[in-house]
């Protein structure tokens, strides 16, 4: 599916991480299912995962309705959301040290099998940072985990916006140094590409069709004239001669 770009100027790429990077509910599951057997715990840790990531987007909306309560990182949200929402998926007697376990699975999700071999190729040629809604010691954490290797980490709590506010992708060239036609946003959503092309950035969009398993509605393909339309990371890397 990939073909190769125009010729462009691109110097960085910035990347969508949830869902784009790592498989963030595979890894929770299998996380949450293995770990809560030496906990002694039963509850619907796949109900819970998706409840949890459903409840994501409409947290950030708060944060942005509410901008005199000041900026509230992503974790802190995660906190909030699954103190919420535990006790509906029969996990009623949560301790301190449990919530913790759980709200840090996010630093601990692991990336799509060409991620790896993806990057690695990117950055040869290319500056490869994160631009995502998590805050920056989630992704550091998670980079560490997951052996990802960015030049630098760039998350929302950097901006105190979430995308897709204009000042994330705006944000992100002026930190590089770089005017916004030579940054790529490379993403697995389109409305994350559409917010990023209206602003200027190039953008590479990668199908990541499980990411909700069987609840995935949108995005198991292409809707914009994207820079480059490719099956995955690699895909990507060739279209830039990578």
């Amino acid at each position: 599916m990939a073909g190769r770009a125009e010729p462009t100027n691109v110097q960085a790429l910035i990347f969508d991480v949830f869902g784009t990077v790592v498989d963030w509910r595979a890894s929770l599951i299998e996380d949450f299912t293995a770990w809560s057997k030496t906990r002694g715990l039963s509850g619907d840790w796949t109900g819970l995962v998706d409840a949890w990531r459903q409840a994501y987007v409409p947290s950030m909306d708060e944060v942005r309705k509410n901008p005199a309560r000041g900026f509230i990182k992503l974790d802190d949200l995660h906190r909030r959301s699954l103190e919420q929402l535990a006790p509906q998926f029969g996990l009623k007697d949560l301790g301190e040290e449990d919530l913790d376990y759980i709200t840090t699975g996010w630093h601990r999700l692991k990336p799509w099998p060409d991620v790896i071999s993806g990057l690695t190729r990117l950055k040869s040629k290319h500056i490869i940072s994160p631009l995502s809604n998590g805050n920056v010691g989630l992704l550091t954490r998670m980079a560490k985990n997951a052996g990802l290797p960015w030049d630098l980490i760039m998350g929302g709590d950097v901006f105190g916006h979430y995308k897709p506010d204009p000042e994330t992708y705006l944000g992100a060239a002026k930190l590089l140094n770089l005017p916004p036609e030579q940054v790529m946003m490379v993403a697995a959503h389109n409305n994350d590409l559409a917010a990023a092309q209206k602003l200027g950035l190039k953008t590479a969009f990668i199908p990541r069709p499980t990411e909700y398993g069987p609840l995935q509605k949108l995005d198991f393909g292409a809707t914009g004239d994207w820079t480059v339309v490719a099956d995955d990371l690699n895909g990507v890397a060739g279209a830039l001669g990578c």
